[in-house]
């Protein structure tokens, strides 16, 4: 074994023998000798062949195997799971016992599991057994309930390269072939025994689906397959038992997995289905009975009905039997799952196929997906409840524009709902619904959505998401540091009560990076902030990380946006709202709020500089008073008034709007204006600030004058869209509004490259991390249920020991000398009596 190959993991691949030992005792050799894998555990389950000595001449064939003893014949289910019961792998390997494994079998699999950490199991290429034809390369479910093995028994030339030589995702594999991470089949309960013989590695893999993970076909784990019917033509031909156990395990299935409102639309069109199906292979029907409506006697005598078509009604007969034991499975199933049935619509292919060729049964399969809506219902959309702590009018701030605009986004593909924690009033028409609700009231939408996107203090509103091990995925939108603003906000408050508050914000931040599943933030600064968070609390895992070194797949950049469409004057503007201002005046906008984060002192400094030189430069503050009643009002903003009084500047050279623009009137104000400002102080919230409102500017084609140090000013400064100025320095700001404002050639060159930029940041390229995401929602890689290292570090023993703590003694003298050491050696002692007492 080489050194990478110590960090392996153990595999314990589990082979059932059913009948007689021949094919078992090849398969095991192979297994043995001839597999590139250097950490098998070989498990053998003689499941109840009644053949007198098989285990024995098992053990002797192959003396490395673990051979254990079933007196009856548990189906392939049931002798799996007493496999998985005794395995000490930490993956688990299933295969049949007449295959033949390709040597990289079990290598090609682990190094899939390794890689992606979201992978629960892996599913092989099976082929026959001189490899030119298939057995198992896609897997595919019907809307009934039937799983199937796409492309089986075709000749691999006749299979389309990309359907069997590429990775994908699949429902389920074939038990003969697969592997699964060990924890994971135990959450799961191993395969269900009541499926026995058919599906009940279709069950399993949907189940392994909906709790989150991804079962990977993996095409280069190869294995080569032996088929030995193992019911005989007498069995299928004469008796039904293959229809039967067909029938009952695909509606047993059915019924365990599927949504409580998918189950209800498809259950009884499958019942109706499997009845049409049994009298179609029994090519009987209704005119087999005399009805009464000749004048010849009613008919009272026996009507023969062959086995094939009982087989179908004994089938449901049975489904009827189990369903108090498949109930509580059931309950089980729908409380763990986390993604929906139209999640998992991919996955099934061709979900919609009639799967059989026979006349009668063609036209009732027809009848039924019309009658009961099934296309309707496998195509259903996904439910995205949008959560947002501000207020949701028709003057909406940065947060509220946000969600507003990600529920637009979002509503084009899936059923969207916008609920805010305060107040709604007369907010713009919307195709989504838009509501108010208080703590006690987001229970309901929480429970209906299957993905929850929040932003701010939202999740401590939701103590039912909160829980780590809560199955529903959730979005937390961290474009804004909160903490960090409370740092300049709270500069007035008593010192205690300050760092009250800011123990508060960041805690709301931690839990929502402690429970998220993916992660929104507005730029690349921010996105390093966020990575050391997530790295602090241990998000970023060695698994997630080497299966997504970009980490891309748990935090995303998704800049606040602005319209898709150009903006188009729909009234009158700030010059005809604001007195003072004429038609040929050169104006200055503050789109935003005035926060204590901001600089508009120097702003006003500055506009009064230039009044000097320039008599009809005019500054427009857009909204002082923020439109969310929560929000405390500043000081700054009173601040910023007294100064433009004290100047002489207000309603001369500076104008303050009181009430915010409504926002879709903000166009007129913005079209109005001649260059767009925003100004702000040097501190570490600049550093990961976002400045939504600037936004604005760039959808307006507004020259843009920006103090340094934040994401925007890097954006202005590289693309060239207007000037860059220190923070602080009146004189400089001056001379950038002036020359935005009075230098024609400058200002049309920054409008052309605005155009260019401003199309980056349109919603809906803005949002396209997001709407991937939600087309195929997972819970993030440490959150999935059964997950555990594949290849845990063994505790250090002997020589390993031994040379460790020497080293710690050098590094402990080198440090404080024999007083550290004392130290360091006492600290150690009291931690293992501290251990023995707990």
């Amino acid at each position: 074994m080489n050194e990478g190959d110590q960090a392996l993991p153990l595999v314990s691949v589990i082979v059932v023998n059913f009948r007689g030992a021949d094919d078992t005792i090849t398969c095991l050799r192979a297994l043995a000798e001839e597999l590139d894998y250097p950490k098998v555990e070989l498990i053998c389950v003689e499941n109840g062949s009644g053949i007198a000595g098989e285990a024995e001449r098992i053990r002797a064939a192959v003396p490395s195997v673990t051979v254990l003893e079933s007196p009856d014949n548990l189906g392939f289910a049931g002798g799996c799971n007493l496999g998985a019961r005794h395995a000490t792998g930490t993956v688990l390997a299933f295969l049949n016992n007449d295959a033949r494994p390709h040597p990289g079998w079990v290598r090609a699999a682990v190094a899939e599991l390794r890689a992606d950490p979201t992978v629960g199991a892996v599913a092989s290429k099976v082929l026959d057994w001189d490899g030119t034809g298939t057995d198992f390369v896609d897997a595919g479910l019907t809307w009934f309930g039937m799983g199937y093995k796409r492309h089986a028994g075709s000749p691999l030339a006749d299979v389309p390269a990309a359907e069997h030589e590429a990775a994908k995702d699949v429902l389920f594999g074939t038990g003969s072939a697969m592997f699964i991470r060990a924890g994971l089949f135990a959450e799961l309960g191993g395969f269900d025994e009541r499926f026995f013989m058919f599906y009940e590695d279709v069950d399993l893999g949907w189940r392994l689906n909906l709790r989150g993970w991804r079962f990977r076909y993996v095409p280069a784990s190869l294995t080569y397959h032996r088929h030995h019917a193992t019911m005989s033509t007498v069995d299928t031909e004469a008796t039904g038992r293959e229809t039967f156990l067909l029938e009952r395990n695909a509606l047993a299935a059915l019924y365990k997995n599927l949504s409580d409102a998918t189950l209800a639309r498809v259950l009884p069109a499958a019942l109706a289905l499997a009845v049409r199906r049994s009298t179609a292979r029994g090519e009987i029907d209704a005119t087999q009975l005399d009805l009464g409506k000749g004048v010849a006697p009613v008919e009272t005598g026996p009507v023969p009905v062959p086995r094939t078509a009982l087989a179908g009604v004994l089938a449901i007969d049975q489904f009827v039997e189990l369903l108090p034991s498949l109930a509580e499975s059931r309950a089980a199933e729908q409380a763990a799952r986390v993604r929906t049935d139209a999640d998992l619509i991919p996955l099934l292919r061709k979900a919609l196929e009639p799967a059989y060729p026979l006349p009668r049964y063609l036209a009732a399969h027809d009848i039924l997906v019309e009658a009961f809506g099934i296309e309707e219902v496998f195509g259903q959309r996904r439910k995205i409840l949008v959560l947002t702590g501000d207020a949701i009018t028709e003057r909406m701030a940065g947060p509220a524009i946000r969600a507003w605009n990600m529920a637009a986004t979002l509503s084009g593909e899936h059923e969207v709902r916008l609920v805010t924690v305060n107040p709604v009033a007369d907010p713009p028409p919307a195709p989504f619904s838009v509501s108010a609700a208080r703590r006690r009231d987001l229970t309901e939408p929480v429970a209906w959505a299957d993905i929850v996107i929040l932003q701010g203090h939202v999740l401590e509103m939701a103590p039912e998401l909160k829980a780590r091990d809560s199955a529903k995925i959730v979005v937390c939108d961290l474009y804004d540091p909160m903490h960090l603003e409370l740092l300049e906000q709270g500069k007035g408050v008593p010192d205690d009560r300050r760092a009250a508050d800011l123990e508060g914000v960041t805690k709301v931040l931690v839990n929502q990076v402690e429970r998220g599943d993916f992660f929104l933030c507005a730029s690349e600064r921010q996105r390093l902030f966020w990575l050391g968070h997530l790295t602090a609390l241990g998000r970023l895992t060695p698994q997630l990380y080497d299966a997504d070194p970009t980490t891309q797949s748990l935090l995303a950049v998704v800049p606040f946006g602005l319209g898709a469409e150009p903006p188009r004057r729909t009234g009158p503007g700030l010059r005809a709202n604001v007195a003072g201002i004429a038609q040929t005046d050169h104006v200055i906008i503050w789109a935003g709020g005035v926060y204590s984060w901001f600089d508009p002192l120097t702003l006003v400094r500055a506009v009064d500089l230039l009044r000097e030189r320039r008599g009809d430069v005019r500054l427009v503050f857009l909204g002082m008073k923020h439109p969310n009643p929560e929000v405390t009002e500043m000081d700054i903003g009173a601040r910023t008034i007294r100064l433009a009084d004290s100047l002489g500047l207000t309603g001369k050279h500076v104008f303050f709007n009181e009430q915010w623009v409504p926002y879709g009137e903000r166009q007129n104000w913005l079209l109005d204006a001649d260059c767009g400002v925003t100004t702000h102080y040097e501190h570490v919230e600049t550093t990961f600030a976002f400045r939504t409102r600037v936004l604005d500017y760039l959808w307006a084609g507004l020259p843009i004058v920006t103090t340094d140090g934040d994401s925007f000013a890097d954006l202005v400064r590289s693309e060239r869209l207007g000037v860059v100025v220190p923070a602080e320095d009146a004189t400089a700001l001056a001379d950038a509004l002036e020359r935005a404002l009075y230098d024609e050639e400058f200002a049309a060159g920054c409008r052309e490259r605005i155009a260019a930029v401003a199309q980056r940041f349109a919603w809906p390229n803005a949002l396209a991390p997001l709407v991937e995401f939600c087309r195929n929602p997972r819970p993030a890689a440490d959150r999935l249920p059964g997950a555990e290292p594949l290849a845990p570090s063994a505790p250090l023993r002997g020589t390993e020991l031994v040379r460790r703590d020497l080293a710690l003694v050098r590094e402990y003298l080198a440090d404080g000398g024999p007083k550290e050491l004392a130290r360091r050696v006492g600290g150690r002692v009291l931690k293992v009596a501290r251990r023995r007492r707990g």
